[in-house]
């Protein structure tokens, strides 16, 4: 089963690599050139590499790709499989193979771009095991629609199947309906994207099932591997960096142990931003060629940005003749940041610890976990809340299976163990005590990890306790059990505003207001606390202080109606107390 789930993800990869419509796109690179088959970054940070290693430079730190993903292969729907978008749009490939005998009014059609060398001969490989399929199965399924696509025969929209069946009107062999994408179909069943598409009947739809997945992987495994390299390295100058990805991987499924596929793929992850799997890939090209020079120049790159000096240090120094003095001097200086970080969080001075963060994100180690975790730690001794979650959010979300083969386990359970102190005082209570138990089993002997799981219950607990109380309009017993969740964290905002809710339905306005203050302090940007400062605040009389906030509010949110009538009934109230 895992063999064949396999099979398909490789299969569809590579033919929405090869055969989709070739938009041209801007590189999001500096500048790139294509010197005998190879991506050159032109950029004056781009080291460049020996002649004929044939694979895409490293991309500038300065370039952090989205954590995105390539497009996830969807199962394409039995019997109907889109028209193929060919590498060379609407011209008639020359086969190579002369009993193919493509002959469709090669005059009338429209010069694409040349293809590479290496791959004139693909839509000949295609045309052949088309029929290879055809014979195998016994089907006649599969036909040849057009010279530059094929599909099956129910695909082909508003053409009618003898006996009647399809949809109505005529059908012309250059006026195919596109279909769309079909990435979100629930169950795995896809409805008819072109209206009039013929649907086959069930035991049909189970035979033609694994047909898709099949050819892609017949496909695939008859390209030359050069040939996909020298389309991904044109993807990858592109800036199409899912597409080349897809294609470098298709050529490691049929040649695992060429170097320069695994250091181009390595480049595409990086430039996607999946920094870690970057990191394995470069590695593996290594193994394979321990003196492959770019690639531990990139891997030296690699491991400058997650922070690790010593790692990056070893591997610029397998450079060689080319190594480049300036990237020694920059990974000595991110060491100095680093020793600086350290010591100040054992002075446990926190301004000054957030302030090296800063100089050592700067330097270079703009991925490094550990660092946007020591400034997380230090915003919260400040008791500034909001900001480190911001912080989190803005770092690196690595894997944590990922993190812990890279960083070590008990490195990455230190960093889950801040995590999970910013979920705390963040209200998510829950997030917090599954991180911890990560963190617990990556480290059985990291105290802290098992103190904060401890504190992380009682607040869950304190918050449970309270909300039911307040549902059963018990707000004296939800006070109490809220203010027992603060003697464990008496700055959690979350608990605070729950709090400031039981005293504003007690009449307690006053008391309400300073909860709401003391929320606000931590979290700024807590509407909820605002909101309600604002409604005891007009509750006391205290106009001007109620529309300030209201007016704060409805700039952050202009169409909430509660605060539009909480701030109507306010001015009112103002204009009325002046006349």
């Amino acid at each position: 089963m895992g063999e064949h789930s396999q099979e398909k993800k490789l299969g569809c990869g590579i033919l929405n690599a090869v055969f989709r419509k070739r938009n041209k796109r801007s590189a999001t690179v500096d500048s790139l050139t294509v010197q005998n088959n190879e991506v050159i970054s032109t950029s004056s940070n781009t080291k460049k590499g020996p002649s004929g290693s044939d694979e895409p430079s490293f991309l500038d730190s300065s370039v952090n790709g989205p954590e995105g993903i390539p497009k996830p292969c969807t199962k394409q729907p039995p019997n109907h499989i889109k028209p193929a978008e060919v590498y060379q749009q609407n011209q008639v490939p020359k086969s190579l193979e002369e009993d193919t005998k493509i002959k469709h009014n090669q005059a009338s059609m429209n010069p694409g771009r040349k293809l590479p060398k290496e791959s004139i001969s693909i839509s000949g490989e295609l045309e052949s095991m088309i029929v290879d399929h055809q014979k195998t199965k016994g089907s006649n399924n599969l036909i040849r629609a057009s010279s530059s696509n094929m599909m099956l025969h129910s695909s082909l929209g508003n053409l009618r199947q003898p006996g009647g069946v399809g949809g109505g009107g005529n059908m012309t062999s250059y006026n195919v309906p596109k279909t769309e994408t079909e990435d979100s179909t629930p169950n795995g069943k896809y409805p008819n994207r072109v209206k009039g598409n013929v649907v086959k009947k069930h035991d049909e739809e189970k035979r033609a099932e694994r047909q898709p997945a099949s050819l892609c992987r017949a496909l695939s495994t008859r390209m030359d591997p050069e040939t996909l390299k020298i389309m991904g390295n044109e993807d990858y100058k592109n800036g199409n960096f899912a597409e080349a990805l897809a294609l470098y991987e298709a050529a490691i499924a049929i040649d695992p142990n060429k170097a320069s596929y695994r250091s181009n793929k390595s480049a595409a992850l990086t430039a996607l931003g999946r920094i870690l799997e970057a990191v394995f890939e470069c590695g593996e090209a290594i193994r394979i060629e321990p003196h492959y020079h770019r690639a531990h120049h990139r891997l030296a790159n690699l491991n400058l940005r997650l922070g690790e000096v010593e790692k990056a240090i070893y591997h610029y120094k397998q450079v060689g003749p080319e190594a480049d003095p300036d990237d020694i001097t920059k990974a000595k200086t991110l060491q100095s940041h680093l020793n600086k970080c350290t010591e100040a969080k054992k002075q446990r001075d926190w301004k000054n610890l957030i302030k090296e963060t800063d100089s050592t994100i700067n330097a270079g180690a703009d991925s490094a976990p550990q660092i946007y975790a020591l400034k997380a730690e230090a915003l919260l001794k400040l008791h500034r809340h909001q900001e480190a979650d911001e912080v989190l959010l803005k770092g690196p979300n690595f894997n944590v299976d990922d993190s812990t083969k890279y960083f070590g386990p008990i490195a990455n359970a230190n960093f889950l163990v801040v995590r999970a102190q910013v979920d705390i005082v963040a209200g998510r209570f829950e997030d917090a005590l599954a991180t911890l138990q990560r963190a617990a089993r990556l480290d059985s002997n990291n105290r802290e990890a098992n103190i904060v799981m401890r504190k992380a219950k009682a607040l869950a607990d304190a918050r449970s306790n309270g909300n039911e109380h307040f549902k059963a309009s018990r707000f004296s017993e939800a006070c109490v059990a809220y203010g027992e969740g603060l003697d464990h964290d008496p700055h959690n905002s979350v608990l605070l505003c729950n709090r400031a809710a039981c005293l504003s339905k007690l009449g307690h306005y006053d008391n309400a207001v300073e909860d709401c203050i003391r929320a606000l302090k931590v979290r700024p940007g807590y509407s909820k606390a605002r909101l309600r400062r604002a409604d005891c605040n007009s509750k006391l009389g205290k106009w001007e202080a109620s529309i300030q906030d209201y007016e704060f509010l409805q700039k952050e949110t202009p169409d909430n109606k509660e605060v539009q009538r909480g701030l109507s009934e306010a001015r009112m109230q103002l204009k009325k107390q002046h006349v």
